[in-house]
């Protein structure tokens, strides 16, 4: 049996519990690892108050990084002992053992906490940078550029060649010319801001956020063609933009790209705060403010084998 967070209402923070469950083993082309650190994301809450699955109960957490520790049939790139991160599919990494069925190495210079941090942040980024054909000489604006997604987007871009303007509180505007993005402030007056570094507009624009700017994203991108929301997906509906989600196709790639990146000092992503699995509810209510730049990261240790 390993520890795991689990919900069996749905609520607030509060109905978090660690509890017991089987362990789980990996099947054809999958790994299992000891998790010793896992991801906290926007969908962890927004699942846990019921917006986007009604099944019960319910596991969480969907990208870890840990040691494997034993290997479904098939996989032949790692082996028991390799440091690994991924995805599980499963939704279960927020516990002591946990299935991914899409890994890579975890980069040399990268401790657990920091592997973790990667899988949803620069897979969300790099879908969304495809679907808007960002390349060298493009001109991106990303709404909240400050957080996970949009800081990976930032550079992720700014590698392919890209021009960043990243809209964020005046108190992340260094961070973000530390990315390599021009800063902006949200709020009334954005059109005016960013056309007084673009005149001619954007190329394509990037929602992160969700502050319901998605008509003045329109206006500077001229069209909702050009722009993609991660985080508005009523706004999308009314306003003809892709909501862009893992339905419609993965970057995968990616995971395995990121380390060249890592390594060569091209790409890197803070980790904004560590917290134990058994303080998942503090980590949910930090989440849900929405003010971390950064990701936040459940440290979990490995499981202790139960004797003879």
């Amino acid at each position: 049996m390993v520890k795991a967070v689990q919900f069996d209402e749905f609520g607030g923070p509060e109905v978090l519990e660690i509890v017991e469950l089987p362990d789980p083993h990996p099947g054809t082309g999958q790994v299992r690892i000891a998790v010793r650190a896992a991801g906290v994301n926007a969908s962890d809450w927004k699942k846990r108050k019921g917006l986007m699955d009604g099944d019960l109960p319910q596991t969480l957490g969907y990208e870890a990084a840990g040691v494997v520790d034993e290997v479904g049939e098939g996989v032949a790139d790692v082996a028991v002992g390799d440091r690994v991160f991924g995805f599980s599919d499963e939704g279960a990494a927020q516990a002591e053992l946990a299935v991914l069925s899409t890994y890579a190495p975890i980069p040399p210079s990268l401790d657990f906490s920091g592997a973790a941090a990667l899988p949803a942040a620069i897979e969300t980024a790099t879908r969304s940078l495809d679907r808007l054909g960002v390349r060298s000489g493009s001109t991106l604006l990303v709404n909240g550029a400050s957080g996970s997604v949009g800081s990976a987007a930032v550079q992720l871009a700014g590698v392919r060649g890209a021009r960043v303007i990243g809209t964020a509180s005046p108190a992340n505007h260094e961070y973000l010319r530390s990315l390599g993005a021009e800063p902006v402030a949200y709020g009334p007056g954005l059109v005016g801001r960013v056309r007084a570094l673009a005149p001619d507009g954007v190329d394509a624009a990037l929602d992160v956020a969700g502050s319901g700017v998605l008509p003045q994203l329109i206006e500077l991108a001229r069209g909702a063609e050009h722009v993609v929301t991660i985080a508005d997906f009523g706004g999308a509906q009314e306003h003809g933009v892709t909501f862009s989600s893992g339905d419609a196709g993965r970057a995968l790639h990616v995971l395995a790209e990121i380390g060249e990146l890592i390594e060569s000092e091209r790409f890197s992503l803070p980790v904004a705060q560590t917290l134990p699995l058994g303080e998942i509810a503090t980590a949910h209510r930090l989440s849900e403010d929405g003010h971390v730049r950064g990701k936040i990261v459940l440290v979990i240790g490995p499981p202790v084998s139960e004797p003879g």
